[in-house]
């Protein structure tokens, strides 16, 4: 994955009833260190900016070669246009529908090289779901329309990188869906992961699905079944892994600084204790892409959107980690 770090990055707006529009603007109003551009809905960026009362202007434009880093300024690139009748905090297809579409648009683009990634604010998946759009998430969306077989869902602060073996499924359905193919491809994109941040021989750390690590079978056999050859698999291949580690003890060790980066099995396993760490210093990084994306690690939070209380950091750290790629010397 090569990106020229000299392109624009796409933010998408989000779910236009969510905070994702309060974020962008409140992101551009503080200011970018790098080219940047708004993929959503000019009337509802300029409805949340009089609604700020910030001092931004919008700059409609139509290539990502327009875009320009000028203070005070957001350019943005309109898809469709929203009825003045939707409101914020409200699941509402038309939403949906657009908040979709805005991420669409982002991955044409992105597909064509004309930008450098993209960063993606909140969806919401119910307002998806009324629009008649099957698709869980972002992850499975950028996957879906990429071709893309090979990808995973990584969360990561300062502190902590984590990447998941299985996304969004019920927990009952884990254990069938943890095998040693998945296990390993999640590795070896763990592995990707880190070289995108410039590391070159990531340490990387597998966490076991049942308690304990299954304690030598007698709570489980995934571990010796399944993920211990998985790892024993990825050695042979030459990649630092190790474990598996029991889940309650191995993030706190990689925070130490001990690992890299940890292979979770399953959703709230992992990112659980990224998120305790701080959402407004967490990044949803998908690996496996043949593009950057980043995102906030939050949802929408209907019940504060449309008050103006909404805290930009995550989408920040999200832009920031995003240009940190993107920059990052080949591993």
């Amino acid at each position: 994955m090569t990106m020229n770090p000299n392109l624009p990055l796409a933010i998408t707006m989000g779910d236009p009833n969510g905070i994702g529009p309060e974020l962008c603007v409140k992101l551009f109003a503080d200011g970018v260190d790098h080219p940047a551009f708004v993929v959503g809905d000019i009337g509802t960026l300029q409805c949340e900016i009089a609604t700020l009362g910030l001092s931004l202007t919008l700059r409609p434009i139509s290539n990502p070669q327009d875009c320009a880093l000028k203070r005070g300024v957001m350019d943005v690139m309109a898809v469709g246009a929203l009825p003045e009748t939707l409101k914020a905090g409200m699941i509402d297809a038309r939403a949906g529908q657009a908040a979709y579409d805005y991420v669409e648009k982002a991955i044409d683009l992105a597909q064509a090289k004309e930008i450098a990634g993209i960063v993606t604010a909140p969806l919401a998946k119910e307002a998806m779901k009324a629009a008649g759009i099957s698709f869980p998430g972002h992850t499975e969306i950028l996957a879906d329309k990429t071709g893309t077989s090979d990808f995973a869902m990584m969360l990561a602060n300062d502190e902590l990188r984590v990447i998941l073996v299985t996304i969004h499924v019920a927990l009952k359905d884990v254990p069938s869906l943890i095998t040693k193919d998945r296990v390993l491809r999640t590795i070896r994109l763990a592995a990707t992961a880190c070289h995108a941040y410039g590391i070159t021989k990531p340490r990387i750390a597998v966490a076991g699905l049942n308690p304990h690590a299954g304690e030598n079978g007698m709570f489980g056999r995934e571990e010796i079944d399944v993920i211990a050859p998985a790892i024993a698999h990825s050695r042979t291949e030459g990649l630092d892994a190790s474990g598996p580690y029991a889940g309650d003890t191995i993030f706190m060790r990689a925070r130490k600084g001990e690992f890299d980066i940890v292979v979770a099995q399953y959703h709230d396993q992992g990112l659980i204790p990224v998120k305790y760490l701080g959402i407004d210093q967490g990044v949803n990084v998908t690996v496996g892409l043949p593009f950057i994306r980043t995102s906030v690690d939050h949802g929408t939070a209907f019940d504060i959107a449309g008050k103006g209380i909404a805290d930009p950091s995550s989408l920040r750290y999200a832009f920031n980690q995003a240009l940190r790629m993107v920059k990052a010397p080949a591993a």
